[in-house]
């Protein structure tokens, strides 16, 4: 009878337990979806609020926001997460995507899936999307390396387009990035011809791509 009665008390212990798993997975699943409802909430809102400033003042603020638009795009040097040195140069004749992210940035992350689709999309009409990792780089000798936690992420999120650490020139070549994700569109013969700043629509970023791709000559 005893041991019945104790079997019967691990039984229901770890019933409950089931249950207060499932429960926390619900919450935070719900948490989740809050997280992501509110990103989405905020681009539409940020959408809207440019098309009506788009409206209210005719292109006259384009260049302010876009300073390199239709300038050569500036070359750089940066070294990808193999250590080999990559530049911008490399990929004349092709339309480039010029990612500016980081590992902690949330909208990066709901920006990264279109990415790795629309790369995957365009990738036989001569796109290349270049992800620029802004993650502070530690040089000195502890034992958490930074770029081994940028390469884990790169893994984990499937991004198999070329990822670069930044480096202290790289903002300033590109107008000061304040904000990310940056994002600059160049087409084939190197031209700046659209760009973003923070969370833009899926839509947006493959219209652009498109523009990037049908300029500035053929592969």
């Amino acid at each position: 009878m005893k041991r019945n009665v104790i079997v019967l008390a691990m039984m229901v212990a770890g019933l409950s337990l089931m249950v207060w798993a499932g429960i926390e997975n619900y919450r935070a699943h719900q948490q989740e979806q809050a997280r992501v409802k509110a990103l989405e909430a905020a681009l539409n809102a940020a959408e809207a609020q440019a098309n009506g400033s788009s409206q209210d003042n005719g292109e006259a603020g384009l260049p302010d926001q876009q300073p390199l638009l239709g300038q050569q795009a500036p070359n750089f040097t940066l070294v990808n997460l193999q250590g080999k040195k990559v530049s911008l140069a490399d990929y004349r004749g092709k339309a480039v995507v010029v990612d500016f992210w980081a590992t902690w940035c949330g909208p990066c992350r709901m920006e990264i899936p279109w990415l790795i689709q629309l790369n995957k999309k365009y990738a036989s009409q001569g796109l290349t999307v270049l992800g620029i990792a802004t993650d502070p780089i530690d040089t000195g000798t502890g034992e958490t390396h930074p770029r081994t936690e940028i390469a884990k992420f790169v893994k984990k999120h499937g991004m198999d387009y070329p990822i670069l650490i930044a480096d202290m020139k790289i903002a300033n070549l590109y107008g000061g990035i304040d904000s990310i994700p940056t994002t600059f569109f160049i087409n084939r013969s190197g031209k700046v011809v659209a760009s973003t700043v923070g969370l833009a629509p899926r839509s947006d970023i493959e219209a652009d791509i498109q523009k990037a791709l049908s300029t500035g000559g053929t592969a």
